[in-house]
């Protein structure tokens, strides 16, 4: 089975450790799409299973859409087979659903694979979902949120669902998209699925290119505006004098 490095492994398990993300007996579902980032988590996970001082039940769910036929499952089943985890492949008919006179969307994609995930965690009692998203997508995300909806929110390490018996957990949220790339590469996953036609988020590219300006190289800019999450100053916030 692939290995993560060292550096990139410790990362994450600090970043689990911190949020207490995973614990005794948990039964965690890993929303796997087949891209760098949740490759590089199904590996991390599958290899701290062995090292964990404690159980918890993992495993791999991939959702099938209906539009992206040119990925070849087969593909990722090998993988999952390798690593020696359990998985499951959904298939959902996203284009199909989309309602009469609207037009297909990665927000409308990304709530129906949500729907599903959830559905498929209730229905076989799994506690906790792992989502891959990493540093640049939290950073990113919490800056168009201020900037193109005018509210402070994001994407929360770990997140206690209001309406579901399920917590959301993103073990790469310290994780900079870079050293993902760097790792994916050299262990060749980073072309198992097909780019998504519907992926091309414009505002989240702008932000991107913005962020680079704003840093000039500095990781430390990113970290800070990830830590400012959990770092709020609300008397500063709400208008009260």
């Amino acid at each position: 089975m692939i290995k993560l490095p060292l550096k990139l492994s410790k990362i994450i398990g600090k970043t689990i450790f911190d949020y207490k993300m995973i614990e005794e007996n948990d039964r965690v579902l890993a929303a796997i799409s087949g891209g760098k980032d949740s490759m590089t988590m199904l590996y991390d996970l599958a290899e701290r299973q062995k090292k964990l001082p404690f159980k918890f039940y993992f495993e791999a769910l991939h959702i099938q859409s209906d539009f992206c036929t040119c990925c070849q499952k087969t593909k990722l089943e090998e993988k999952f087979k390798e690593a020696g985890v359990p998985y499951c492949i959904v298939d959902v008919a996203v284009l199909k659903r989309v309602k009469p006179g609207l037009t297909m969307n990665c927000y409308w994609c990304s709530s129906q694979r949500r729907m599903e995930l959830l559905k498929y965690a209730r229905e076989t009692n799994f506690n906790k979902i792992a989502l891959g998203h990493h540093l640049d997508d939290i950073v990113e995300t919490l800056l168009m949120n201020i900037f193109y909806k005018g509210q402070i929110s994001g994407m929360l390490p770990l997140l206690s669902l209001d309406n579901y018996p399920v917590k959301i957990i993103r073990p790469l949220a310290e994780v900079k998209e870079e050293t993902i790339i760097r790792f994916a590469e050299d262990a060749g996953i980073d072309r198992l699925v097909c780019k998504c036609p519907y992926g091309q988020n414009s505002k989240r590219k702008e932000i991107r290119e913005s962020l680079k300006i704003f840093t000039k190289g500095n990781d430390a800019i990113k970290y800070n505006i990830f830590k400012s999450m959990g770092n709020i100053k609300t008397r500063y916030l709400n208008g009260e004098l």
